[in-house]
């Protein structure tokens, strides 16, 4: 019996041994980045004396059945860093190998270029990558702050809830946005400062890239100043039987605007499917200013209404901006599903919605020594893209090695809605776009030194506008001229083509052509019985071809030659041909039928040295020439100069190409790293540009002042600081555009009495402790002096000082 006994356990041993050496000799391991959880490719797996040797797929998966159970593997890709493991503390870990990324590593591949994976260092443009750490660590209220962090990005804000980016002395509908590949940009983005970009939850974005300079090659229209590329979280799929779950739940508070903001985004992953949830809300209260600066920028006093009166009261506190508060909800939904290896289908869905909002520059215009308005207030700016995207790699296809699809549909609405001082008469703008996007990208490898890139495009927006009076005291509505021609339509369709050669590894040559054909259509017959134009119609159809070449050439370690010539162009969109606006006191915009496209023509060089990483310097400098630019002019209406509007008479002006610009600047990027620990950071901005306003040349409006930030850094284990520098110079009276003199109320007062944005700095200190990869805790101070300044343009002062804590937790 005993003998029986012992021979069954000898037999359970044996079966029990055979399961775990088949479990530890024929492994299938699957290689996730920390942190993100996102399966990496191209990771080398080898043992000590290279005699073995994997790559894990697409997926991130390998096989070990080359390696010995004790054997030591080491897995190594240059954006990591490499580890060392044995076979057997692999299995006990689930078959799942966690790399962390360099931290340089993390900004070399970058996708916006090409729309498909690309070495940083390959690319001839100026790209600006931030990742969810530096996110995380930055803290930004909105998408427009996160920008603001890169230290290339300017931003101009009229209101808190807004901010217009400015990059190379371009803005608004000159530069473009993108969300994981869709074109955010529709037919009624405007010439004006614009607030899209907050509709993006800083949140649930990945990763970002900005590229400096044209982009029209790979975008089209609008993308003559930079591309500001935003990529969102993806769903994480587990790769395995067992399914995983994950997430992250975050609060924060900033003393500033008293805002408190609670995010949550929940993954669950199955072998084939994974879903991703995400959800961000934020309330913000009116915006407290710095103590120290100039007096003009002070809130002294503001419009309520009381006892059915417009009332002027003064500010108990004239460092709040009264009003400026609103709050905001950010939903994300998506789903990804892989079939196969080399097939994925990804959804994504997003919605978007703020509360009204006052755009408080137009609150703070004087009129006859009074307040003009009594509000001013956006209407919620709301947000919705539904997204499916297909992916698929081939190593047997002629046409293509790996192709995306993406299929989008967007709808944007927006409203404004004034009311002047002691008037009953509330005016309401109501505008809608629905924007429908196609585009199919291919990727092919020619050989092993050339590579082809290749695609096509189409466009179709339908906006949707409304205009009416409202009449507060008797709620009668009547019926008045609409902001843009309803029903009107905008089109594009393209097709482009790019192509990189690397012969070696200290050269590339890159080149593209894009062929654009745009397609407006306008109706005024509704808006003719207000404004009495001279025709019913607009109908524009025209062509666009542009082209982009340049070189990287690194002949040492030590410096790399980056040299890019390009040509973009910005086709006439419905706000352009249609919009009927006020744009500045006394003067209201009319619509044009007679417009082209303007044309930009630039180059770019740079210089990166390398001192050993311990000292990288990055340099560049370029320039732009726009030619038949879309300006805001003086016009007139069968001969009137002169219109009635909103009860006013008002200048007629009108978008016309009436104009040229030349805009060149320089910019340095410094990192000298001290140790391993502590590293400084610097990066600043010189741009400089003038456009021909009928025979003499003036400064542009959105050429920004220089600015720049340094950061001192120290990382040690799981505790970080950083103590940072923000920075603008002046721009002086005869340095701001012609348009701003108008605006005085904006701006400080030099010593003549003439408008002027002032120089100004602030100093800051953030830190970041995380304990056991589950809890982080992230505080800054900002603004510690309490500066009191209002960045270039903008109608709305910074925050004072500022203490923001933020408390995140991954589950």
């Amino acid at each position: 019996m005993k003998m029986f006994i012992k021979l069954k356990c000898n037999i359970i041993f044996s079966i029990i041994l055979c399961l775990c050496c088949t479990s530890i000799f024929a492994q299938t391991i699957t290689v996730l980045e920390e942190g993100t959880n996102q399966p990496i490719s191209g990771v080398s797996l080898y043992n000590l004396q290279k005699t073995k040797y994997e790559v894990t797929d697409f997926d991130g998966n390998a096989n070990l059945n080359k390696f010995n159970g004790r054997e030591v593997i080491y897995f190594q890709n240059l954006l990591y860093e490499t580890l060392e493991l044995r076979k057997v503390e692999i299995s006990q870990n689930n078959n799942i190998v966690y790399l962390t990324p360099k931290v340089e590593g993390l900004k070399q591949i970058v996708i916006s270029v090409s729309k498909f994976e690309q070495s940083k260092k390959d690319i001839p443009q100026s790209i600006v990558a931030v990742n969810a750490k530096e996110i995380a660590l930055a803290n930004p209220q909105t998408s427009a702050d996160l920008l603001d962090n890169t230290g290339n990005v300017f931003i101009q804000k009229s209101q808190m809830g807004g901010g217009s980016p400015m990059i190379r002395g371009f803005s608004t509908n000159r530069l473009l946005i993108s969300v994981d590949g869709v074109r955010m940009n529709n037919a009624i983005f405007r010439g004006g400062n614009l607030q899209n970009v907050i509709s993006i939850d800083p949140l649930s974005v990945q990763n970002t890239e900005v590229t400096l300079g044209a982009g029209s090659v790979v975008y089209g229209s609008d993308a003559i100043g930079g591309v500001m590329s935003f990529y969102t979280k993806t769903p994480q799929l587990s790769y395995k039987e067992a399914s995983i779950v994950s997430g992250n739940a975050m609060m924060r508070y900033a003393s500033a605007n008293d805002e408190k903001t609670t995010h949550l985004d929940f993954n669950l992953g199955y072998k084939k499917w994974a879903f991703l949830t995400n959800v961000s809300f934020t309330d913000f209260d009116d915006l407290r200013m710095g103590s120290h600066g100039p007096d003009e920028y002070l809130r002294p006093e503001y419009v309520i209404r009381q006892n059915g009166e417009d009332v002027i009261i003064a500010n108990d506190n004239p460092r709040v901006q009264k009003p400026t508060g609103y709050n905001q909800i950010n939903l994300m939904q998506k789903v990804r599903y892989e079939p196969k290896d080399n097939l994925k289908f990804d959804l994504g869905m997003y919605y978007t919605t703020t509360s009204d909002y006052s755009r408080y520059d137009r609150l703070i215009r004087p009129r006859g020594g009074v307040l003009r308005s009594a509000e001013w207030n956006y209407g919620p700016q709301e947000w919705f893209m539904g997204n499916f995207q297909l992916t698929k790699h081939s190593s047997s296809s002629n046409l293509y090695d790996k192709f995306q699809t993406n299929l989008a549909y967007q709808n944007f609405k927006e409203s404004r809605k004034d009311r002047d001082f002691q008037s009953d008469i509330r005016a309401v703008r109501a505008e809608a776009v629905d924007a429908i996007s196609f585009n199919i990208d291919f990727e092919k490898d020619l050989s092993r030194k050339t590579s082809l890139f290749y695609g096509i495009e189409y466009l179709h927006n339908t906006v949707h506008s409304e205009g009416y009076d409202e009449n507060i005291a008797t709620n009668e509505n009547s019926t008045t001229v609409t902001r843009y021609p309803d029903g009107a339509t905008w089109q594009s369709l393209a097709a482009y083509t790019s192509l990189k050669y690397k012969p070696n590894s200290k050269f590339v040559f890159q080149t593209g052509l894009r062929y654009n054909q745009i397609i407006a259509k306008a109706d005024f017959t509704e808006n003719n019985v207000f404004l009495n134009l001279p025709f019913d119609n607009a109908d524009i159809n025209t062509g666009a071809l542009t082209g982009t070449a340049g070189i990287t050439w690194s002949p040492s370690n030590m410096i790399q030659w980056k040299l890019n010539a390009s040509t973009a162009f910005r086709a006439p969109n419905i706000d352009d041909i249609g919009k009927v606006f006020d744009s500045e006191p006394g003067s209201v915009v009319v619509p044009n039928n007679n417009l082209r496209p303007e044309y930009a023509y630039g180059g770019e060089l740079g210089l990166k040295l390398n001192f050993e990483n311990k000292v990288v310097l990055d340099m560049a400098t370029y320039y732009t020439f726009l030619d038949n630019a879309l300006i805001r002019r003086d016009f007139d209406i069968n001969g009137e100069t002169e219109i009635v509007y909103d009860g006013e008479l008002s200048s007629v002006q009108a978008i016309q190409n009436a104009s040229k610009a030349w805009i060149y600047g320089f910019e340095v990027g410094a990192e000298v790293n001290f140790s391993k620990a502590l590293k400084l950071r610097s990066q600043y901005n010189v741009i400089g540009g003038t456009e021909d306003d009928n025979g003499v040349e003036v400064p542009v409006r959105h050429v920004a002042p220089n600015f720049g930030r340094t950061h001192l850094i120290w990382k040690k284990d799981q505790l970080l600081f950083d103590a940072f520098l923000v920075y603008n110079s002046e721009l002086s009276f005869n340095q701001l555009a012609p348009s701003e003199f108008s605006k005085d109320y904006l701006y400080a007062k030099d010593s003549d009495g003439n408008p002027y944005s002032p120089s100004w700095y602030t100093l800051n200190l953030r830190t970041q402790y995380q304990w056991k990869d589950k809890l982080t805790l992230t505080a800054s101070l900002e603004n510690i002096t309490d500066q009191r300044y209002r960045p270039y343009s903008s109608g709305i002062s910074a925050a004072g000082r500022n203490l923001i804590i933020a408390l995140q937790y991954a589950f």
